[in-house]
């Protein structure tokens, strides 16, 4: 592994240079182009489907340059982390100096689990300077018609989105899925919501080879925030399809850091934080008419699952496990996979839980390190995208409650935690995640009247 003192100082820069974007009938392409000198030239790519009967030319419009500019602002970050250079050059476009500042607080906040378990010591005033060094975009603006409406649906394949298309069932005849770089889970989950063909956009996201060397050769490399890519992306997907919302499915329980009494959150770019925050700069800098917000912002991961354990049309298809996701399967041994398996329990029986995963991970001795941190026993929580160390509490308790009664013997962990002191019997407290709102949300009325009726 190379110094990250070092690596800054043997390569002071890096510059976004610019970006192509080659335009066809039925697809645009973007090809990036970002540099560290010394050390390497990168050229990610992004593919977008047009939409049928497009006549406008996206790339002499200026609201679709200023959001392809601000997509290779937040695709940068990715390749930036390789060598950390303390300087930023932006060739590509203008900012001003509040903009700087705005993508200083995203790249510092949604690399806290970067610095953290890269064990650097860093702050946010000091670890990059951005210089603007571009013109503005040419093109007239042209952002939504006023009139727009439908919702564009991001759908990972996992419990959560699943959610919020079955929500949004009612409004379907106007909206669109969203994929980036489709799986079977995700084709799948797409499938069984009754959305067809004419209704799902995929894109293409490739990363360039010269940054999986680096990372194969020992430069840093690190967790960087995914979803604020998915933001920046669906919001042009959105734009290109004519749709008004762009309805995520990140909820209340993603504002909790991994880490005990610090500021390191594995889904920062998940919390409302960068939700209040992408929502005003998109608004304010780019203007796409569009309309970002999470479907299930109120709602905590407990509520989520006690909905999903009644959408059973997804239960043999979703997937959530990112060790076993290039194989479309559960593992059945990591983190995401108990997690998921514990805030199902209360909902589901035991034969339901193994029958979803292939195993049963409660009875696994293996497992219980991560069932400790999990439960707050440990200061870290697992680096996923996990619900709340209290919810987590709240299912396991309610679960053993629940098999208790029924005279059904305790698998392991289960044995375990209720021996820890964690375990209160039938504890009132345990059951405020069934009424539990988050008043902190960007849902429009109708939306939220939705959530009140069928999730509270």
């Amino acid at each position: 592994m190379y110094s990250y003192t070092e690596l800054r100082k043997e390569h002071p820069e890096f510059i976004y240079r610019g970006y192509e974007i080659e335009e066809s009938a039925d697809k645009v392409g973007i090809v990036y182009d970002f540099e560290i000198p010394g050390l390497a030239s990168f050229h990610p790519t992004w593919e977008f489907p047009k939409k049928r009967g497009e006549q406008r030319c996206l790339k002499e419009n200026g609201t679709f340059q200023k959001l392809v500019f601000s997509l290779g602002m937040v695709e940068l970050i990715s390749y930036w982390k390789t060598a950390c250079p303390p300087v930023v050059k932006v060739e590509a476009g203008s900012l001003t100096e509040e903009q700087c500042e705005w993508w200083k607080d995203l790249y510092f906040n949604g690399l806290g689990e970067f610095y953290y378990t890269n064990g650097i010591q860093e702050n946010q005033e000091d670890f990059m300077e951005i210089r603007s060094l571009g013109g503005d975009v040419e093109g007239a603006e042209q952002p939504l018609s006023r009139e727009a409406e439908g919702f564009l649906i991001p759908v990972g394949g996992g419990k959560d989105s699943a959610v919020t298309l079955s929500l949004l069932e009612g409004e379907k005849e106007k909206n669109c899925c969203y994929i980036i770089n489709p799986r079977g889970a995700t084709l799948k989950t797409v499938e069984r919501a009754g959305y067809g063909e004419d209704q799902l956009v995929t894109v293409k996201r490739t990363l360039d080879k010269n940054m999986l060397e680096l990372n194969r050769q020992g430069y840093l490399n690190g967790h960087t925030p995914y979803s604020a890519i998915v933001a920046f992306s669906s919001t042009i997907a959105a734009y290109m399809s004519g749709l008004r919302y762009i309805a995520l499915s990140n909820e209340s329980s993603a504002n909790e850091s991994t880490v005990e009494g610090s500021t390191v959150n594995h889904q920062y770019s998940k919390s409302f934080r960068f939700e209040k925050d992408f929502h005003d700069y998109e608004a304010a800098h780019i203007g796409s008419g569009t309309y970002y917000f999470s479907m299930l912002r109120p709602l905590s991961e407990f509520q989520i699952a006690r909905y999903f354990a009644r959408c059973r049309q997804f239960h043999d298809i979703f997937r959530s496990c990112n060790a076993g996701s290039k194989e479309d399967k559960w593992c059945g041994h990591c983190p995401k996979c108990l997690f998921v398996c514990l805030i199902l329990s209360p909902f589901l029986t035991r034969e339901e839980i193994i029958a979803i995963f292939g195993r049963d991970m409660l009875d696994d001795p293996d497992m219980l390190e991560d069932f400790r941190k999990l439960t707050g026993m440990e200061k870290e929580k697992p680096f996923e995208c996990v619900g709340s160390r209290d919810e987590v509490n709240a299912a396991v308790s309610l679960t053993i409650d629940k098999l208790e009664k029924e005279g059904q013997a305790l698998p392991e962990l289960f044995a375990y935690y209720k021996n820890s002191g964690l375990y209160r019997k039938e504890d009132p407290e345990n059951r405020r995640f069934f009424t539990y709102f988050d008043g902190e949300n960007l849902l429009p009325p109708s939306c939220l009247a939705l959530i009140k009726e069928k999730c509270l």
